[in-house]
């Protein structure tokens, strides 16, 4: 009595080769990391892309803003040279030029964002000024401005130069 029967496979053991129904599993996990690599590499591709326009846009932002600060200082420039053509003219007037052209400058300086300050009498800001002497002023308090030699530029955490100051010492 010959019954037929499927042959039964044994169970795995550790160090077999995997049998045909564990293949598409290892099939499906070379694939999905061919993906990840695929993706991964795209990922690379696009963050270099990313600098390369950063680096484009920061460049032409740059040039914008040269161009527009240098624009703002042709006016100076063309009163010094309008100075300059009168220069044998009457010397007070000449001054006056001179004067006025400054005064313009330190405009173009206010309107990119730096005022100018030159205060006496002010408490020492070792944030806003740079000591360039001390002096014995007994009408003054001690660790004041009481002189300024070349004035600052700047505000609010924007300072182009500190201004260059005599302080009034301690009285002892």
């Amino acid at each position: 009595m010959a019954t037929e029967q499927e042959p039964m496979t044994p169970p795995e053991q550790p160090g077999e080769t995997p049998s045909s129904s564990q293949v598409p599993a290892a099939d499906e996990q070379t694939a999905a990391l061919d993906e990840m690599r695929d993706r991964w590499r795209r990922a690379l591709a696009d963050l270099d892309n990313l600098r390369k326009r950063h680096a484009k846009e920061l460049e032409r932002v740059r040039a914008e803003e040269r161009a527009r600060t240098a624009g703002a200082w042709l006016p100076v420039l063309d009163n010094l040279e309008r100075a300059l053509a009168h220069s044998d003219s009457d010397p007070s007037a000449v001054l006056k030029g001179v004067e006025a052209v400054r005064d313009q400058a330190v405009e173009v300086l206010r309107g990119l964002g730096y005022p100018r300050y030159e205060e006496t009498g002010v408490p020492f800001d070792p944030t806003r000024h740079e000591v360039v002497g001390v002096v014995d002023t007994p009408d003054a308090e001690p660790n004041t401005v009481a002189q300024v030699v070349s004035p600052g530029y700047g505000a609010d955490g924007k300072q182009l130069r500190p201004a260059f100051v005599v302080v009034s010492k301690r009285q002892e």
